[in-house]
């Protein structure tokens, strides 16, 4: 593993340690290119927040400066990039990525942890049986995907469907078809691995090999020590050999 894209923050509010802690974790791995990817500030047209799920919009100066002072700290010792993991909202994308721009965000990676626009909509980890949630889910990553704006798919797998297996298989291969057509990588999410979440989802890597979707791990680091587990990426290595699944080595970013 030489390249990790997927690295949270403090600012997302269920993160610790500092930059500098996970670029030296990094390091120490022997990984050569590590993007930033903290939960995206989307801006909701509502009173509230949700506190402790994503960094709030006012903290994005913040970590695009602190990001480039490490960059050009570190430069000539690991290559840095910075980037958010964003879930696609129709409703106020747009915003985001003005607002991402206007930082020097230079790349997004799709996380689609809830469906709609999220308010008052369900989570993508919450169990379902219903077939109508799953294709709600498939619709909007691919819509996602179809703008152009995302490097790769974290954890495609996350939706937690418990019905119909064949209602799955028909599902995620729409997932991994327009990937692949589009040359998206799919995500192995390797903190959903060692922490025995329902993703990985084995049944998914079976239609990713079938598929021949291109595939990068990601370490979903909210931890500096989560950059660089070796026991876990030897464990996603097995799954990648269990279903020939197409491994790269690092993702050529879609600029925002």
């Amino acid at each position: 593993m030489i390249a990790n894209y997927h690295t949270h923050t403090p600012r997302c509010g269920h993160a610790v340690g500092s930059e500098r802690e996970y670029i030296e974790r990094a390091i120490e791995g022997g990984i050569e290119i590590l993007g930033f990817s903290d939960h995206a500030p989307y801006r909701f047209d509502r009173p509230g927040k949700y506190p402790g799920v994503r960094m709030e919009p006012e903290m994005l100066p913040d970590y695009a400066e602190t990001f480039f002072t490490l960059r050009n700290e570190y430069a000539g010792r690991i290559e840095l990039h910075l980037g958010v993991e964003a879930e696609y909202y129709p409703l106020y994308f747009s915003s985001l990525v003005d607002d991402l721009r206007a930082n020097g965000v230079e790349y997004m990676i799709l996380g689609q942890h809830f469906l709609g626009n999220e308010i008052g909509e369900p989570g993508s980890m919450a169990a379902t049986t219903d077939p109508a949630v799953l294709d709600r889910y498939v619709s909007q990553v691919i819509e996602g995907i179809e703008t152009g704006l995302f490097s790769y798919i974290a954890h495609p797998d996350v939706l937690r469907f418990e019905g119909d297996p064949a209602e799955y298989d028909r599902g995620c291969r729409r997932i991994c078809v327009r990937a692949r057509e589009l040359g998206i990588p799919l995500e192995i999410n390797l903190l959903g691995l060692k922490n025995g979440r329902h993703y990985p989802n084995e049944s998914f890597w079976r239609i990713a090999g079938e598929e021949g979707n291109a595939v990068i791990l990601g370490s979903d680091a909210h931890r500096p020590e989560d950059v660089w587990v070796p026991e876990t990426e030897l464990s996603a290595l097995s799954l990648v050999n269990k279903y020939s699944l197409h491994l790269i080595d690092k993702v050529e970013l879609r600029r925002i």
